[in-house]
């Protein structure tokens, strides 16, 4: 298995569209199909780890005008890209790891699950998948046949990383927009069932209103219960929790603040 190949982009100005320069050179090093990935809810204390693949060619043209790392759009502007993106895309396919599997094997197993389901989903076979960031977590470790999840997958392409690719690469950026309107609609079916969570708004992530409902209600089955969470005992919740998440709008306040 080819390991990753870690790239650091200079971070572009906050104005700047993302484009496709970086994924054309890739794959004009011929590579036939590239595929470009980013996840949302790895933070979240609810519902689903989340990735979304998009698949470029060289026949690819520019992507839809409007197109940001999905922190930096309005949920309107999100739902008016997501099917553009899905036409523009050669193919594009989104995975999700639930809860429960986050429980059994860990947010990293999971986010690779989750990964492994939509290349599973794709059309076309990629040679080559782009990450966003500087840690490959698709591809499998020798251990993980012992430990994770059952294979979806009998071999992964090769991966290369690339740190802030939501912000330079367009591909990226739409993955990050698919990903993003699909969880954010499974948390708002969700929320139909448990009104009392504010997952409409939140998404799952640690708002106050969410927090006051765990620590009043306790979690769902759709709670991440080996994490941390407020309304479990020490004897229920996991030993190790990751740091909670604001929402993603309140990140996106963040980086556009």
């Amino acid at each position: 298995m080819t390991a990753a190949v870690p790239a650091r982009a200079p971070r572009p100005p906050r104005s700047a569209a993302p484009t496709l320069r970086f994924e054309r050179q890739i794959l004009r090093d011929g590579v036939p199909a590239l595929a470009c990935a980013d996840e949302v809810g790895r933070g979240s204390l609810s519902g689903p780890v989340t990735v979304g693949v998009v698949v470029v060619t060289a026949a690819t043209r520019p992507a839809p005008q409007g197109v940001r790392d999905s922190k930096l759009l309005t949920p309107d502007a999100r739902t008016r890209l997501a099917p553009q993106i899905q036409r523009w895309a050669a193919c594009w396919s989104v995975g999700h790891a639930e809860p429960a599997e986050i429980d059994a094997y860990g947010i990293i197993a999971a986010l690779r699950l989750a990964a492994h389901r939509a290349l599973a989903g794709l059309s076309i076979p990629p040679a080559t998948l782009l990450l966003d960031g500087n840690h490959d977590y698709v591809t499998s470790p020798a251990q993980d046949t012992l430990l994770g999840p059952p294979p979806v997958l009998d071999s992964v392409p090769p991966v290369r990383t690339l740190v802030k690719a939501d912000l330079r690469c367009a591909a990226v950026a739409a993955a990050s927009i698919l990903a993003k309107t699909e969880r954010d609609a499974i948390m708002t079916r969700l929320h139909d069932d448990h009104p009392e969570y504010g997952w409409a708004e939140n998404k799952g992530y640690s708002a106050p209103e969410h927090l006051a409902a765990l620590r009043r209600l306790g979690p769902t089955p759709h709670h991440r219960t080996s994490w941390r969470l407020p309304g479990l005992s020490g004897a229920e919740a996991g030993p190790a929790a990751p740091a909670a998440v604001l929402p993603d709008e309140t990140l996106a306040l963040d980086v556009a603040g």
